[in-house]
């Protein structure tokens, strides 16, 4: 078994300012950003030290590669036998040459193109660079009706084999009509998997036994939307707190939550993209 660990740290800061994220421009302090540098620094040292077989999905609230730590815990971790993959969503807004340091058969990217943040030209020629470096990546936008146009314009422009997705915007009802759900379809053809709350309540489901999510602390819960402690992976063997479990929470509306619910069977569909959110076929 591979486990997967989710791993959220303190950080909320980022460099865009988009109106629907809580997190734009947000500043950390001198002393938070030192603070999530030795949080992750120890984390990295932790995964170095297990023996079993290790991926993980970096879920920062805020914009982590431009911070040159992320860069360097993704380096050290993508050459770490045990971590079979090591992913991280991102605007993608720093370098690309820090890649040549990294493992790029077990690095990749969940990427997402911010329209009212950066010119599509720009955001073109950096997945242009990391189709140069061979890295798998997927692309995605997040699917407001002002931003159709865009995602047009990039599916046009994107490599064809680059898997782009929409993320549904949820927070009105019946926002978007049925000649919207068949335009975004025809983008993404798994855009309805995204586009609803899936009913979760006693549903089998990976996290707490094959997934984890761990804060910056060290402490487990099952996933990001259960905030149930069960433990902390610095104070005795993780090991202990996995087991089979079923969701508590009424239904679940996020991607890299609904992915592990059993019933939704989702796992083939992604097979080796599930962290970078790349199906099988699109």
């Amino acid at each position: 078994m591979t486990l997967t660990l989710l791993y959220r740290g303190d950080l909320s800061s980022c460099n865009y300012a988009c109106h629907y994220c809580p997190f734009a421009k947000r500043q950390d302090t001198r002393e938070q950003l030192a603070k999530d540098k030795a949080d992750l620094q120890r984390f990295v040292t932790w995964v170095g030290q297990q023996q079993c077989n290790i991926a993980i999905l970096f879920t920062p609230w805020g914009e982590a590669l431009i911070r040159g730590y992320y860069r360097e815990a993704i380096i050290q971790l993508s050459h770490m036998p045990q971590v079979k993959k090591v992913a991280i969503q991102t605007n993608f807004s720093c370098s690309t040459t820090w890649l040549k340091h990294c493992d790029l058969e077990k690095t990749a990217f969940w990427i997402t193109y911010h329209p009212n943040e950066i010119e599509l030209e720009r955001f073109i020629a950096t997945c242009q660079q990391l189709d140069r470096y061979q890295v798998r990546y997927s692309v995605g936008v997040v699917g407001l009706k002002t931003h159709f146009v865009h995602i047009q314009q990039l599916r046009k422009a994107l490599a064809k084999h680059i898997y782009l997705w929409v993320n549904a915007y949820k927070r009105e009802a019946h926002y978007y009509s049925s000649a919207d759900i068949q335009q975004l379809l025809a983008i993404d053809p798994h855009f309805e998997n995204n586009n609803s709350y899936h009913q979760s309540l006693h549903s089998v489901c990976a996290t707490g036994e094959s997934v984890i999510s761990v804060n910056g602390a060290g402490d487990i819960t099952r996933c990001h939307f259960i905030k149930q402690k069960l433990g902390n992976i610095y104070q005795q063997p993780f090991t202990d707190y996995l087991k089979p479990r079923t969701c508590s929470n009424a239904n679940c509306g996020c991607h890299i939550g609904y992915i592990h619910l059993e019933k939704l069977q989702l796992y083939p569909l992604y097979g080796e993209g599930l962290l970078e959110r790349i199906p099988n076929s699109f």
